[in-house]
């Protein structure tokens, strides 16, 4: 175990700085870089160059570089950009294995006769990885069994299977692999479903990871950056007993919720990691990653309904909702237990909001008593905010874009409902109160609201659901026309309390969340 920044490491498994740069002096800029974040190899991409002299250039890569090499000159016809002969490109890799590199990267379709040919002259301090891409999609257990098995047989020193992930359960086969390996293993899923591949093979045993160096440079789709790794996923301190979490969405990349859980679990000794999850299928999902080791998820759009369905138990509220947003696995029986922290954190946010903006006091009962109260939407956040706000003694109408939808969660709550085009012009009375569940106004379309501004000062504070971005279309002109405005990252630090202290029973860390949210 050596120590990395201080810290000791939970795990061996290494991270690789995949270096793409169309000239020498790029890469050996890009190595120091590299050497900078604490990466622990650099991987020279050979087929990115545009001018290559194999024997001066490889030994100025191999001597100036501050890390352990890693050479890889992919073929065209494994994913990479060398389109020439291919005498030439294994004469290079055996070239660089003469000249001191640490690894070299060889393609299995080739590697039965590469490594034939260098028999008794590779040195002893090299490695060779033996790799396998799929760019399609990952095959099932036993033919990535036989896959292992094939390239092991050519005399691999180390085993690498890259697939790609169709469906996020593609990846539970590549971490049955890594973590019954008996020979150092690569086991990575591209793509945005295979992210956690490449965060939790920490904890399945992989040889290594690849990050790169900044943000959109990438070398396979999906790859996250060194910085997120080890500052955002605590890296360095994921284990084997490390339990996963994490965010249930489709989209979901957009989420802070790793940010904000990962900080709290690094500052508590909390020996948690929390992932995005970009789920197509919710019960396919729950029933795959089945382990007590995925132990608590939260659920957002457009999940929140069907996880009613998938947990073995729902809290009463939750049900009534008919939406649940976490979810915890009880670590005695692995059984599915859901809740719904959202009408809290957001009717909560709402009335400090309206306390503040009339300095009532909180012992005269909610100030929401006898208010009308606008929800827009009808989805699983939309029904949690008129449920909450029911509770509280307000009038409830809920508008939303289809009537239907509407009307139905109307009767279940008992209030009255609108379409969305009547909204605008509804106003029975002043200083109403507007909630808005829908996406509309959510990154990358800003500049969308669901209520034209005039309308909107009848209503004495409007509240968004979106926080991103934090200050909303609808928020800036509701506070334009005078009204008290609520953001959804009050929302989304509310929820989150209660989130933090089913996943972990301890106390929620109110100020730090506070913090980390502050920076975005």
């Amino acid at each position: 175990m050596d120590v990395n920044g201080g810290e000791m490491r939970k795990n061996p498994t290494l991270i690789c700085a995949p270096l793409m740069a169309d000239s020498i002096d790029k890469m050996v800029t890009l190595m120091a870089k590299a050497k900078a974040t604490t990466a622990d190899l650099v991987e020279i991409r050979l087929d990115s160059l545009k001018n290559f002299n194999p024997f001066e250039d490889l030994n100025v890569l191999i001597k100036q570089s501050p890390l352990p090499t890693l050479f890889t000159y992919r073929p065209v016809w494994e994913g990479g950009q060398y389109d020439g002969d291919e005498k030439k490109r294994l004469d290079v890799l055996r070239l660089a294995m003469e000249l001191g590199a640490d690894y070299i990267d060889v393609e299995l379709k080739v590697a039965h006769e590469f490594i034939k040919s260098i028999g008794g002259k590779k040195p002893e301090k090299i490695k060779v990885i033996v790799s396998s891409h799929n760019y399609q999609s990952t095959p099932s257990v036993v033919e990535l069994g036989n896959l292992v098995v094939k390239i092991q047989s050519t005399g691999a020193d180390i085993v690498k299977i890259a697939t790609t992930a169709i469906d996020i359960t593609d990846v539970a086969r590549i971490f049955q692999i890594t973590v019954h390996s008996q020979v150092p293993i690569i086991g990575l899923v591209m793509g945005e479903r295979g992210l956690i591949s490449r965060i939790l093979c920490t904890k399945f045993g992989g040889y290594l990871t690849f990050g790169t160096l900044e943000g959109g440079v990438v070398s396979a789709p999906g790859q996250p950056t060194i910085n997120d790794l080890l500052n955002l996923y605590n890296f360095r301190q994921l284990g084997p007993d490390t339990k996963v979490y994490g965010i249930i969405g489709k989209p979901v990349g957009h989420s802070k919720s790793p940010m904000l859980y990962n900080e709290a679990f690094k500052s508590a000794g909390f020996n948690g990691v929390f992932v995005h999850l970009l789920v197509d299928d919710l019960e396919m999902f729950l029933r795959t990653y089945s382990s007590t080791d995925f132990a608590g998820f939260s659920c957002t759009i457009p999940h929140k309904e069907t996880a009613v369905k998938c947990c073995d138990e729902v809290d009463p509220v939750a049900k009534s909702i008919g939406a649940v947003n976490c979810i915890i696995r009880r670590q005695t029986d692995g059984k599915l237990f859901g809740c719904n922290t959202d009408y809290i954190g957001a009717i909560s946010a709402i009335e400090d909001g309206l306390q503040a903006g009339y300095n009532m006091s909180s012992a005269a009962g909610s100030p929401l008593a006898g208010k009308l109260f606008v929800v827009i939407g009808a989805g699983g956040a939309g029904k949690a905010l008129a449920y909450g706000a029911k509770q509280k003694g307000a009038r409830v109408v809920i508008a939303n874009r289809t009537y239907e939808r509407a009307r139905e969660l109307a009767d279940v709550i008992g209030g009255d409902a609108l379409s969305l085009d009547d909204l605008a012009r509804f106003h029975p009375e002043d200083g109403m109160i507007l909630a808005n569940t829908t996406s509309i106004g959510m990154q990358p379309n800003i500049d969308q609201t669901p209520m034209p501004k005039d309308a909107l000062k009848y209503y004495s504070l409007v509240f968004d659901a979106v926080y991103t971005p934090k200050i909303t279309r609808l928020l800036r002109e509701a506070k334009e026309t005078g009204a008290t405005i609520v953001s959804g990252l009050e929302m989304f630090i509310g929820q989150a309390y209660e989130q933090f202290e089913r996943f972990t029973g301890l106390p929620a860390p109110k100020e730090q969340f506070r913090r980390t949210m502050s920076k975005y």
